[in-house]
């Protein structure tokens, strides 16, 4: 028995058992989800972030806050979250505004629930398939530890059937097993890497969307006095 062909990478998941083989199967296509979903957060997140210091410019620059309403009607499908918060704060004061029995206070209180509940599907948004991430981290390494065990535990039940033990009769058994491990950890690592950012970058845009809410309600309260 050559045992440097039979530890080839190839030969070593070609000939493991049929529940390791499924624990592999299982693992790689999870690992390709993930990556998938680590690229599609990531251009998401970058475009937000560019998107919505875009907007801030414009917003800060002193425009006209009805020409900035107008532009993001009109872009309403090519638009940043942050565009689209202040698109709904604004839509809900211009409505508010004409009813002249109604109280300041609580008009401003009606444009901060228009913008939260527009921020909260944003942020709902930014933060889908985040918890596929987090169970991938978490559970891959489980499912191939115990792709390992139960590879370990046929190669010695096969032992039970031979006269005498080798190296060469027990390494492949053993180092079939072990890739199901390591299978789980490449699928794990990177996604766990992928949450924790994405997850930071996800409560540093909401703050910021915070502070803009807070803000744009201070300056439409200062004009429906």
């Amino acid at each position: 028995m050559n045992v440097t062909q039979d530890l080839a990478i190839v030969e070593l998941i070609a000939n493991a058992s049929l529940v390791v083989k499924l624990v592999m199967g299982v693992l790689t296509y999870v690992s390709v989800m993930s990556w998938y979903w680590i690229f599609r957060k990531w251009f998401q997140i970058r475009d937000t972030r560019l998107k919505t210091d875009q907007f801030e410019s414009e917003f800060w620059s002193g425009g006209d806050l009805s020409r900035l309403y107008e532009n993001a009607v009109s872009n309403r499908h090519h638009s940043g979250a942050l565009e689209r918060i202040f698109e709904a704060g604004f839509r809900e004061f211009t409505k508010l505004r004409g009813q002249k029995t109604l109280d300041p206070a609580t008009a401003i209180d009606g444009v901060r629930r228009a913008m939260r509940a527009t921020y909260q599907r944003e942020i709902d948004d930014l933060e889908a398939h985040l918890a596929f991430l987090a169970s991938v981290g978490s559970v891959s390494p489980y499912v191939g530890l115990f792709g390992t065990v139960w590879g370990i535990m046929h190669s010695f039940r096969g032992l039970a059937s031979m006269t005498t033990a080798t190296l060469a009769a027990v390494a492949p058994g053993i180092a079939e097993a072990l890739v199901a491990t390591a299978i789980g950890l490449f699928a794990a690592i990177p996604a766990v890497v992928a949450y924790n950012r994405f997850a930071h970058d996800t409560d540093r845009v909401a703050v910021r969307f915070e502070s803009f809410m807070e803000e744009f309600s201070n300056i439409l309260q200062r004009q429906i006095k």
